[in-house]
């Protein structure tokens, strides 16, 4: 088998269908498989998987065992030569896996591949390609210095745009893909660190081991973020355990830099938990909806009617671009990779989007980057 695509999900039932219904689209022309393992959801993300996915594997954990060893667990069981490491609320394109496991891209010394992210509004997520971040990187990232200059941009790989791709030290988890023999060999995620640096310590394991880590921007995933965490008081402390953890395990200590790293982290945690913070977005003003089906007429009147607004279709759409528009991108006759395309292209245009999934009665999409995203039921 070729590739083990890992999901780790933990209550985003709606996002997760979404996931898988992009991923099994991925893996068309693929000696592939999905494994999905739940970390004890309170929400109905099992029995959806069982009655809508039932050939994939599922893992129903009884507690949450936190991201390293739930995903250690679904790579356990997995018979690719590749894996992927996925998040539940990502969107794939057709062709995403095509490309990155293209032989070209893997050479002896190759160890994590990612790829370009973007949010839910098309906006690139600069951490799609990261540098490791020492006291001075990470001081640099803490009080904005790499807004600056390129020559304080180490922490996000400013040495290469989000169209080039190219060796890069980290990588993110929403997105890695690797030889499960490199995961095995490194011992897969560090189990002390419950979340939050886990991805960042796999891939400063791999460079130990005299691997080269690349991020790939010919292929864009959708990451919403935002939805698979919500910022608290909870993920202020495990952020600061995680960023304690990974200093400790790597870094010598001394008594300057911890009392650095102290206030270092608290200050970012506490920013990461404002920014966490739902923001209320005003309600668009023209909905537009994106569909190649021929009964799209029926479609845009169920819309009108669920949405009690005006619907219009996609080829007037610049008549309003001075409007707050939402497109409604029908994934029934538009590909995964199309839709992709339509959101990096009106990146930066204030424009949110939503996505009808194949045979789904709701709407599914995030309006920024750290929002918890928003679905829409749909009554005929």
């Amino acid at each position: 088998m070729q590739l083990s695509v890992i999901i780790l999900n933990y209550n985003v039932r709606y996002f997760l269908e979404q996931c898988v219904l992009s991923v099994q689209k991925a893996l068309s022309t693929i000696d592939g498989e999905i494994i999905v393992i739940d970390n004890n959801s309170s929400d109905d993300s099992c029995a959806m998987m069982k009655e809508l996915f039932p050939n994939v594997k599922l893992i129903e954990n009884k507690e949450n065992l936190g991201f390293p060893k739930g995903n250690n667990i679904g790579v356990a069981q997995a018979k690719g030569e590749y894996i992927c490491i996925l998040n539940p609320d990502t969107v794939v394109s057709e062709d995403t896996f095509i490309k990155i496991l293209d032989t070209k891209n893997w050479q002896p010394n190759t160890g994590i591949i990612g790829c370009k992210l973007i949010d839910g509004t098309g906006n690139f997520l600069p951490e799609s390609k990261r540098g490791v971040p020492t006291p001075w990187v990470a001081f640099t990232k803490i009080f904005g210095l790499y807004k600056i200059s390129n020559v304080f941009g180490k922490y996000y790989a400013q040495h290469l745009t989000e169209n080039q791709s190219g060796k890069v030290d980290i990588l993110v988890g929403a997105f890695m893909v690797m030889k499960r023999e490199l995961y095995n060999e490194i011992g897969g995620f560090d189990e002390n660190c419950f979340m939050y640096s886990d991805d960042i310590d796999l891939s400063y394991m791999a460079l130990k081991k005299g691997k080269t880590n690349y991020y790939f921007h010919e292929t864009t995933v959708i990451h919403y973020k935002g939805e698979s965490t919500v910022r608290d008081s909870k993920y202020m402390k495990r952020f600061q355990e995680a960023m304690n953890f990974f200093y400790s395990k790597h870094f010598k200590k001394s008594f300057v830099f911890d009392i650095f790293m102290k206030t270092g982290v608290l200050f970012f945690s506490f920013v990461k938990m404002f920014q966490g913070n739902t923001i209320n977005k005003k309600s668009p003003q023209i909905y537009i909806l994106v569909s190649d089906s021929p009964r799209s007429d029926e479609l845009l009147y169920k819309l009108e009617r669920n949405l009690n607004a005006n619907v219009i279709c996609k080829s007037v759409a610049e008549t309003y671009i001075d409007r707050r528009v939402e497109f409604i991108i029908d994934l029934n006759s538009i590909s995964y990779k199309k839709a992709i395309s339509l959101m990096e292209l009106n990146e930066n245009k204030n424009f949110t989007f939503k996505f009808l999934n194949q045979k789904s009665n709701y709407l599914i999409g995030s309006n920024n980057s750290i929002d918890r995203g928003e679905i829409i039921t749909l009554k005929n």
